[in-house]
């Protein structure tokens, strides 16, 4: 279908969803059975589109299909992804290593985290700043400004030795819909850094809008546990991505999905990644989360924030080299 009949279809849905069924749990993790889909848009040809219909289980499947007629049923693209989790976890690598000056793609953390990704570089009031999640950098809300960043994160060796920033911006997770997972820290005096250490040299310093972010649309990043990946926009406008943290089940919505072109995109660890367009380097999200099953090849996907919401989220400029 059109685009914009799929957003339609996807806002009919969703309302019909939310009138129909109580709030989010999880399954498979303690929660009841029936776990509410994410819903967005899957690219099938130039300009057209399925609905992208996201569950945590294959039960949940069974469960919203019933429930649907069947000529919304043939413009739907339902996969199971079981839990989707913050992307938090130790594994070795060059990128977990102690590494000054200070690069995208770095293992980075607060003290009580095990390790996720330095994303890239942004300037708040003027200093320099470190870009990753709130779950990376401030412990999913149980840090607070002025908590110390370690590169490399604990999980890598990091001790207090290896402060390299300060905790200074957070996007908090809320019990609603959230847009973002965020979080910043200024750098240290003394600590030195290269915004513009991505593979391949600088990104763009431009940031486009979230809502330029079109299907299929080819992608990487770096991360510490996967290193440079590529990968393909496999939806976007995906709303109810229900992810699995210690403190429970938080949703988000406008999300993008991202799948690995021959592989995992992304994997435990990874999250705070800064995600970027191949064709023209332009910075376009912000990896949080991610599942292991689903996409074409069953090696999971890849949940991100679009880093235009990230930067404003938290009154940030984007600084690329």
């Amino acid at each position: 279908m059109l685009i914009d009949s799929a957003r339609e279809l996807k806002a009919r849905l969703s309302a019909r969803l939310a009138e129909g069924f109580p709030a989010v749990t999880a399954s498979g993790l303690g929660g009841r059975l029936w776990t509410r889909p994410a819903i967005g848009l899957a690219p099938v040809a130039p300009g057209r589109v399925h609905l992208a219909i996201r569950v945590a289980a294959p039960d949940d499947a069974r469960i919203l299909l019933t429930g649907l007629d069947d000529a919304v049923r043939r413009e739907v693209d339902v996969r199971v992804t079981g839990p989707i989790r913050p992307l938090a976890a130790p594994s070795p690598g060059e990128l977990q290593r102690r590494t000054r000056p200070l690069v995208p793609g770095l293992s980075v953390a607060h003290p009580t985290v095990s390790a996720g990704t330095l994303g890239g570089f942004v300037r708040l009031g003027g200093r320099l700043a470190v870009l990753s999640n709130n779950h990376v950098l401030a412990a999913a809300d149980a840090g607070v400004v002025g908590d110390a960043v370690l590169q490399p994160g604990p999980a890598d060796g990091g001790t207090s030795a290896d402060r390299v920033a300060t905790l200074a911006a957070v996007a908090p997770l809320t019990g609603g819909a959230n847009r973002v997972d965020a979080a910043v820290a200024i750098l240290e005096e003394g600590v030195a850094a290269d915004p513009g250490g991505f593979p391949g040299g600088p990104l763009a310093a431009t940031v486009p809008d979230g809502l330029e972010v079109e299907p299929d649309e080819e992608v990487e990043k770096v991360g510490r546990t996967t290193g440079h990946t590529r990968g393909r926009v496999s939806a976007v406008e995906v709303d109810g991505v229900a992810v699995q943290y210690d403190d429970g089940v938080h949703v988000f919505d406008d999300q993008i999905e991202i799948e690995g072109l021959a592989g995992p995109f992304s994997a435990g660890g990874d999250s705070g990644s800064v995600i970027w367009r191949s064709a023209d380097r332009a910075p376009v999200a912000l990896l949080f989360a991610g599942s292991a099953q689903g996409g074409t090849h069953g090696a999971g996907l890849t949940f991100a924030s679009p880093l235009s919401a990230v930067l404003a989220a938290l009154g940030v400029e984007w600084v690329a080299s």
